[in-house]
């Protein structure tokens, strides 16, 4: 039995030779290589022409435009008293404190007592003393008046003497010229009469003499009463001093010492917070102290809420600098917000000067790198050392005077990895 199996051969269909396409694509390769090294050429020549590369990636570029400069100082401030002063003990002696840390006080209130009892005893010896001297000036004012009148006296007496010396001389001569007298009697009168006269001018000389010698015994005498009464007066005021009273309204701040002890003269006793006068006290660096001035306005910002904002003016800035940094105080300009506390935590920034049409580009560390003299300039992948001359600057841009313009693309940090060169390649 033939049995026989049907195959595919008529479902097969010839196929067409295929096309050889390999010399399509490398033409098409050589096309693309050549492509290729058209555009990359100039990038080559650049690489070329650089003196060294960096990675892009590690560099920070910045565009040179013209927009307002802004120079200010910010930083950290913290709230302290206008007013806290430190009390001081007048005198050596035991203290008794009247008063503890954070108490309320009123102006004029007694914080502590002094008993010092050498100060006690000196003001009651000068007391003594003005008593002395008050007697010495009585007793000197009387003797004064004593001898003044003995004085007028003699001067009277002579007065008179010389008044009957007069008489006596007119009446020899009418005798005389009468014939009832001889001339001898006239001649004795006239000599009695400039005796007289004598004794008057010399009486008269010696009252006005001392007289004058009893006047500045007098005043000596006032003077030295005076001295020692300032002397007592001031004992006085040392003496009242020794309690301690509150210059003002506030708070007690720092005791120094403990109750009842014995303290010398001169020994910090307390502080005390004047909490109604408040001021922002802020660390600002060197180099922006130079320009701070008292008047110039600021900014404060905290507080409980961070959208609390107060303005303020600088009230004072520390001729001092200590360890590269200036103390200035900014106070508040309008009222006192009351929910501040003493050595409160609060954000300050200072106004130095403003200005709107500025060249300027960000700040960065270029600034800082040779003095601001130079600057990598990007031209088609490529950072160009340029010379420049900067002006003013701020904390964000700094001002360009001259060497760039606006729409120049600048390195403002990253520009150690150059290490001086004056062209280098940025590799993406």
């Amino acid at each position: 039995m033939n049995t026989r199996f049907r195959d595919t051969s008529e479902q097969d269909r010839p196929l067409a030779p295929r096309a050889r396409r390999w010399p399509l694509l490398l033409g098409g390769g050589v096309v693309l290589v050549a492509a290729i090294a058209v555009l990359a050429g100039g990038r080559i020549r650049q690489a070329l022409s650089a003196d060294s590369a960096v990675s892009a990636s590690r560099l920070s570029i910045a565009t040179v435009a013209v927009a307002p400069l802004t120079r200010d100082v910010a930083g950290e401030g913290r709230v302290v008293a206008a007013q806290s002063p430190t009390l001081y003990a007048q005198g050596g002696g035991t203290v008794t404190l009247l008063v503890k840390a954070g108490d309320p006080v009123k102006q004029g209130q007694v914080l502590a007592r002094v008993d010092s009892p050498e100060l006690t005893n000196r003001l009651a010896q000068e007391r003594s003393q003005v008593d002395a001297l008050r007697a010495d000036l009585a007793r000197a004012e009387v003797e004064a008046r004593q001898q003044g009148a003995a004085l007028q006296s003699a001067y009277e007496n002579a007065r008179i003497d010389h008044q009957t010396a007069q008489n006596d001389l007119a009446r020899q001569t009418q005798a005389f010229e009468a014939g009832a007298t001889a001339r001898m009697q006239v001649e004795r009168a006239q000599d009695a009469l400039a005796k007289a006269r004598l004794a008057l001018e010399q009486a008269q000389a010696l009252r006005g003499l001392k007289t004058d010698s009893l006047k500045l015994d007098v005043q000596a005498k006032q003077s030295a009463l005076s001295r020692q009464q300032l002397l007592a007066a001031e004992l006085e005021r040392q003496v009242a001093e020794l309690q301690v009273r509150s210059p003002v309204d506030g708070q007690v701040g720092q005791l120094f010492i403990a109750d009842r002890s014995n303290v010398a003269r001169d020994a910090k006793l307390l502080s005390v917070i004047d909490l109604s006068a408040l001021e922002v006290q802020m660390q600002v660096a060197e180099s922006f102290a130079r320009e701070l001035a008292p008047g110039m306005p600021g900014e404060i910002s905290g507080g409980s809420g961070a959208a609390q904002r107060w303005q303020g003016l600088v009230s004072s800035v520390s001729p001092e600098v200590v360890n590269g940094e200036v103390a200035a105080r900014l106070r508040f300009a309008g009222p006192q917000p009351e929910q501040l506390r003493q050595n409160q935590r609060l954000s300050v920034r200072v106004l130095l000067d403003r200005r709107e049409q500025v060249l300027g580009v960000t700040r960065g560390s270029f600034v800082d790198e040779g003095g601001g003299s130079y600057a990598y300039v990007v031209r088609g992948g490529v950072a160009e050392k340029v010379a420049v001359k900067l002006g003013a600057r701020s904390l964000d841009r700094v001002e360009v005077l001259s060497g760039l313009a606006a729409g120049d693309r600048v390195v403002i940090s990253g520009t150690e990895n150059f290490k001086g060169a004056d062209r280098v390649l940025i590799a993406d």
